[in-house]
């Protein structure tokens, strides 16, 4: 008899947890994130997951119970006898951590890693890592999921005419130019340097967007400013318009202020992190990653590969 599929959700993800059961065609599994009124809490599993396959949807945002939770709950999955415990994680926090990029720091992204196997995480399933190689901190299969799997048929339904890509940073170079390479369009890249975390003191553009339509994609938008700033330097150099697609929503401290008061046309996120209820901005727009993450647990699942969910697949087969 082969193990069945449980789906299985924390506090942190339960929306999303949702969609990908149905998209699935499970029910979400029953499970109680038992609290104290010191803080602590317990996760129980409120039915019998012996000899299966247990899926369990979190995302590691702000703030750490969220992690902890899922921690706890890959250890109980284990104590349960689950045949197999993979951590669904949309958003893996702490991955900006990936280096020690100045003396006596620590590499977050690889405490998460050594943190979840300890646990017995047998697999995770993750999307747009902030660093592509934080994959390589783990012993266990990673399957890392690519958010232009769902934004490329976004930018091809707006049909615009003159299309330019843009990288708000260096560091998102590689992505973009995969993205720029699949629509054969231009791409330019908005360099900039910072004085401290969170504050850019220069930016500047690298190629010419005169006349252009914009897209800048991202992996996350955390207080928004880089965005804000890119997007009105943008314009100030000659395009048509500027949207954003960025995967991961932080959108911590003033981000929703800066998105509403920017120039953006509209800014477009994935559900891997939910919006803060008691923030609204017009401009933010959410597409749900559910469908690719289902497709992903029943590969998974099915000893299939997931290569068709990636950019690179797609690209091969219209050369």
């Amino acid at each position: 008899m082969n193990p069945s599929v449980k789906i299985f959700s924390g506090t942190g993800s339960q929306k999303l947890a949702e969609k990908i059961a149905q998209r699935f065609g499970a029910p979400i599994g029953k499970i109680n994130i038992q609290k104290f009124s010191d803080g602590e809490f317990q996760p129980i599993f409120l039915e019998s997951i012996r000899g299966d396959y247990v899926f369990l949807v979190q995302s590691t945002y702000a703030p750490t119970d969220n992690l902890m939770e899922l921690l706890l709950m890959i250890d109980a999955a284990k104590r349960a006898s689950a045949y197999k415990i993979i951590a669904v994680i949309p958003y893996y926090g702490f991955a900006r951590q990936d280096r020690k990029d100045k003396p006596r720091v620590a590499i977050g992204s690889k405490l998460i890693a050594t943190l979840l196997e300890a646990a017995g995480a047998d697999r995770v399933i993750t999307m747009d890592l902030h660093a592509a190689q934080i994959q390589a901190f783990f012993d266990v299969p990673v399957d890392h999921l690519d958010s232009s799997a769902i934004f490329i048929p976004y930018i091809e339904q707006l049909k615009l005419q003159h299309l330019t890509f843009a990288a708000p940073d260096v560091g998102s170079t590689n992505r973009v130019r995969e993205i720029a390479s699949y629509f054969n369009a231009e791409m330019v890249i908005c360099d900039k340097h910072r004085k401290r975390a969170n504050e850019i003191a220069s930016m500047v553009v690298i190629g010419d967007v005169t006349d252009r339509d914009i897209v800048l994609v991202d992996d996350i938008c955390d207080t928004g400013g880089t965005l804000a700033k890119a997007a009105g330097l943008l314009k100030e150099k000659g395009a048509r318009s500027v949207r954003a697609l960025i995967t991961h929503p932080v959108l911590s401290g003033k981000a929703y202020e800066n998105i509403e008061n920017s120039v953006l046309e509209e800014l477009v996120v994935c559900d891997t992190i939910p919006l803060k209820e008691d923030h609204v901005s017009t401009k933010i727009k959410v597409i749900s990653v559910a469908d690719l993450f289902a497709i992903a647990i029943r590969n998974a699942y099915e000893n299939k590969s997931i290569t068709s969910l990636f950019i690179h697949s797609q690209l091969k087969g219209r050369g």
